[in-house]
């Protein structure tokens, strides 16, 4: 069963590199996540991931792409639809592999919210809002991983 839990780590630690731990949920395995994102993830999980970012709520809806109105019903009801949760989750995954290459939430953020030459100057946060951004960004910091400089 899916849990909601706050980790013990602080927002700069390395068990962010965990997308559970960035959405303060506690799964027990692969299969108990992918179920809880099919019946849609609590709205604290969307909380959660505004705050890792130290983003406001409105970016993180124009990141998901999902209209405020939208984002109001599913606070008022604490729960999102697997579409939207299935986008959290990718986009909670990509912060904790930035976290995971990069050592740290704060050296994270600063990557994720600046122009990357790599990316064309895109900023790699507004790619997050499709699977083949997520991967472009994915790709970068494979490269950044190995010492692959582009």
């Amino acid at each position: 069963m899916l849990h909601l839990h706050t980790p013990a780590a602080s927002p700069s630690s390395p068990a962010l590199a965990d997308p559970s731990a960035i959405l303060h949920l506690q799964a027990g395995d692969g299969a108990e996540l992918r179920e809880a994102v099919r019946k849609g993830l609590p709205f604290s999980a969307f909380e959660a991931l505004s705050r890792h970012l130290a983003i406001s709520q409105q970016q993180v809806t124009a990141v998901l792409g999902i209209p405020p109105r939208t984002i109001a019903r599913r606070k008022a009801s604490q729960s999102l639809t697997p579409q939207e949760s299935d986008r959290l989750y990718r986009v909670a995954k990509t912060i904790a592999q930035t976290v995971e290459v990069l050592g740290s939430i704060d050296k994270a953020r600063v990557w994720l919210k600046s122009p990357n030459r790599a990316l064309g100057g895109e900023v790699p946060l507004d790619l997050l809002d499709t699977e083949i951004g997520a991967h472009q960004v994915e790709d970068v910091l494979l490269r950044l991983n190995y010492g692959i400089f582009s």
